[in-house]
């Protein structure tokens, strides 16, 4: 009986799914069995009315969004065109990521499993639901349901009993072959970087845009407890066009010192040279990395050194150490017995990989550089919303960075790596600082006709799209701008006060603010709202406007509908379960936009 080929797709914002798809993807191999691991957008999706087996990994994101990669295959997926008997040829999985704290929780897994069905897919398993908020987080759901799944595929496609399963003690093959060079290339260290500061097309991960920094300005005051920045970049001779709702990715590099102390720990020359050659034909370069390219230049500008181990990283290690002591304490943090102690050990205080390897040096000081890729994920883009207009700032790009830093029980601070390196560049230096970055369109979609009304909502930095979209609006002589603000205090961070103000005096824009921390009792933007209910309710339903919302995931979402809802109810006198459908319309006709984050 010929073994199928087991198709893993992932869908992943923040790269847990497309870890836990590679995961699978090992296990595969380690079973002897054909396997592809891809991202859903990545897949010619009508190849699979032709696939025997799938296994979906796909995460959660925002308010029960599906990850930007798999986007597409999303649209795809629920044409109402398709047969109901397209997948009648498919066995499938459905593995899902989320947080039990957001009210759409793995809506995206859940969506995903009942549609399969519909067009004739056979469930092996109910969908499994991670949930990050478990104290073991997504693997205490993870692998029991893993574990159901290989006994299902193995009694459905056993493999021959001549070919035995490859033991989790031993490590797969590498990825790729380091090829290291005895004679130093003729390249310059501007050759080694994929960005370009004068591209011919659009710039986009693959050809990011090196965009000089000209300010770096920080905007909260002296006592405030968090660095926010205004950081402006210049974007002549780019091909870079964008709109209000636009967003703007950035691709951060490691530190110096974490580079040289990497280098030191794991034995490597930072300044060899090597090309890479992949183990299996048909594999291609990892993507965004130059060859020949530097050791230095892998880690300082590749390998996400300063991120938050996950278990596989323990499994490989575990693999490759041929320290007795390290290989056992390795051995039982990546296990599944091992996972309260893997995570109050790392996840808890955020232990980095860098940390995770100092604590394992003779493990470290041995790992053999072709298993770097297959160990250390790549450093991920960062997604900022684009806080100017080209019309009110030509040739430039602006956004507001808060610059993340906080304490765990470890000696030193945990920085975020993105919000640090930036907050750390210095535009009046020698020489040019560049930034690679390049622009995607946001979620957020302003209305072009000139006479409608906008309500924007915005916490905190989640103020910088509406920036755009005022100057861009007030750029075309569009009035009725609302803005509802909502900071901790006016004098250390109300930001854009004084552009505000001038607008308001001009009669392009109504402000209201709510500084959370001026009275004993909190004021946050949902009060403002239900205070001026009249105002909203004339806005919404006399005048068509279109309401949006931006700032952190967690509370405000939810806070803002139930201030919408008893505005429904109280001004436009409907039902609980009216002002519920009328909430509903809004969101489905783009008339009510959010743009959160965790």
């Amino acid at each position: 009986m010929q073994v199928p080929q087991l198709l893993v797709l992932f869908g992943s914002q923040t790269g847990t799914a497309q870890d836990e798809a590679e995961r699978l993807g090992r296990e595969a191999r380690r079973r002897r069995l054909g396997c592809r691991v891809q991202a859903l957008d990545s897949y010619s999706v009508a190849n699979l009315i032709r696939e025997p087996l799938v296994i979906f990994v796909c995460a959660t994101t925002g308010q029960g969004d599906p990850p930007d990669n798999m986007k597409n295959f999303w649209r795809f997926i629920f044409r109402k065109s398709l047969p109901s008997s397209s997948l009648c040829q498919m066995d499938f999985a459905v593995l899902g990521l989320g947080d039990s704290s957001y009210a759409k929780f793995n809506f995206v897994a859940k969506k995903l499993h009942r549609r399969l069905l519909q067009l004739g897919g056979s469930a092996l398993l109910p969908p499994c639901l991670g949930d990050d908020q478990h104290e073991l987080g997504p693997d205490a759901a993870i692998d029991p349901w893993v574990g159901d799944l290989w006994e299902k595929i193995m009694v459905m496609y056993p493999v021959p009993l001549d070919i035995p399963e490859i033991p989790h003690g031993v490590p797969l093959p590498s990825k790729f072959i380091f090829q290291f060079l005895q004679e130093v290339p003729s390249i310059g260290a501007e050759e080694l970087n994929i960005a370009s500061s004068a591209p011919q097309t659009p710039p986009s991960e693959l050809q990011p845009f090196l965009a000089p920094v000209i300010t770096n300005q920080r905007v909260t005051g002296p006592q405030h407890f968090q660095d926010v920045r205004l950081i402006e970049f210049d974007i002549t001779d780019s091909n870079i066009s964008f709109a209000a709702g636009d967003v703007v990715f950035i691709l951060p590099s490691n530190s110096e010192a974490h580079t040289q102390q990497f280098c030191q720990v794991l034995c490597l020359d930072p300044n060899q040279f090597f090309t890479l050659k992949p183990r299996e034909p048909g594999v291609p370069d990892p993507p965004g990395l130059p060859q020949p390219c530097t050791v230095w230049h892998l880690v300082s500008q590749y390998l996400d050194i300063a991120s938050v181990p996950r278990r596989s990283f323990f499994e490989l290690l575990a693999c490759l150490s041929q320290h007795a002591l390290e290989r056992e304490k390795l051995l039982e943090l990546s296990s599944a017995r091992g996972q309260e102690e893997l995570w109050e050990y790392c996840n808890r205080p955020r232990r980095t990989i860098l940390e995770v390897l100092c604590d394992f040096p003779h493990t470290a000081g041995a790992i053999p550089p072709d298993y770097l890729l297959d160990l250390i994920p790549r450093i991920r883009p960062r997604a900022f919303s684009i806080a100017s207009s080209l019309l009110a700032h030509p040739r430039r790009l602006q956004i507001l960075v808060a610059v993340v830093k906080y304490q765990t029980r470890l000696k030193e601070p945990r920085r975020g790596l993105c919000s640090s390196w930036l907050a750390s560049l210095n535009p009046g230096q020698a020489g040019p600082v560049r930034v690679p970055l390049w622009v995607r369109p946001g979620s957020l979609v302003f209305p072009e006709t000139p006479d409608t009304p906008i309500i924007m909502v915005g916490a905190g930095t989640g103020v910088a799209p509406f920036r755009a979209a005022i100057q861009e609006r007030v750029a075309h002589g569009q009035t009725g701008n609302f803005l509802f603000f909502g900071c901790r205090q006016r004098d250390q961070d109300f930001y854009w006060q004084t552009e505000w103000q001038k607008l308001e005096q001009k009669g392009c824009l109504t402000l209201v603010t709510a500084f959370s921390r001026e009275q004993e009792k909190k004021v946050y933007v949902q009060h403002r709202l239900r205070e001026l209910g009249p105002l909203v309710w004339e806005l919404l339903d006399g005048q068509g406007a279109y309401f949006y919302l931006a700032g952190n995931a967690k509370y405000l979402p939810t806070d803002v509908s139930e201030a919408l809802m008893s505005i429904f109810q109280e001004e436009g006198r409907l039902s609980t379960a009216d002002a519920s459908a009328y909430l509903a319309r809004l969101q489905q006709t783009l008339r009510f936009q959010t743009e959160t984050w965790a």
